[in-house]
């Protein structure tokens, strides 16, 4: 028994070293994943792929057949990936700077953009969150409107992003994203939680965000400055 107790008495130098260099690694390990660049260019709405033309699609000749056809946020996901473009000559015209200078351009109908699935994130948010309304009521579709730190690009501010988003099971949903179209994020228990993940993927400081029951301008109700609170349910 005493020589078994001096053996392992001696073995606690190089046990102590090991767990150091451990605790190294996941310490490095740490920082490094804290100082990973963002999951997608901060500069731009635009998708970081081009659309999946091979994914299966429940598509149909005009709006109002696939209206009929269409059951969830899964079918129109789906055909969101397959079909939708960006359009950044488009996202300049609908910036902050143009919004300034009085210029207002219309948001594409669904049954428009069905036929010409090309625009920009408040085009294509109108779109999931108008089609899924009709199709699934219960989804609870409304937009998420975030707000990110200014960026200028071509001499024009940018700062709105949008994407819509659904219930399903008390869980919260979120798709219809330029950035990332044919994604559907989540489940998360809050839009809070989805917002912080986001910022994270952006790369880009989110400083406000609000869910809206529409895209038009509302009253504001809170500092552009505070992260907004969801309206309440009716």
């Amino acid at each position: 028994m005493h020589r078994i107790l001096n053996l392992s008495a001696a073995g606690r130098p190089a046990r102590r070293a090991a767990g150091r260099a451990a605790c190294l690694a996941a310490l490095l390990a740490l920082l490094a994943a804290c100082a990973a660049p963002p999951l997608a260019d901060p500069y731009s709405d635009a998708p970081e792929t081009a659309p999946d033309l091979s994914r299966p699609v429940l598509d149909a000749p005009s709006y109002a057949e696939a209206l009929r056809v269409w059951r969830n946020a899964t079918d129109v996901n789906a055909w969101i990936g397959a079909r939708f473009q960006y359009d950044p000559e488009r996202a300049l015209l609908l910036s902050e700077t143009q919004r300034e200078r009085g210029l207002r351009l219309p948001i594409t109908e669904p049954a428009l953009f069905f036929a010409h699935p090309r625009g920009v994130c408040i085009d294509l948010a109108r779109f999931g969150v108008e089609t899924l309304r009709r199709i699934d009521p219960a989804a609870r579709a409304s937009y998420v409107m975030i707000e990110f730190d200014p960026r200028v690009i071509g001499g024009q501010v940018l700062r709105r992003h949008w994407v819509a988003g659904f219930e399903r099971d008390g869980q919260h949903y979120y798709f219809a994203d330029s950035k990332r179209p044919g994604h559907i994020a989540g489940p998360y228990t809050s839009t809070e939680e989805y917002i912080a993940e986001y910022a994270r993927y952006r790369g880009r400081p989110i400083v406000a965000w609000q869910e809206r029951l529409s895209y038009e301008r509302q009253l504001r109700q809170a500092s552009r400055t505070q992260v907004s609170s969801p309206q309440p349910r009716p």
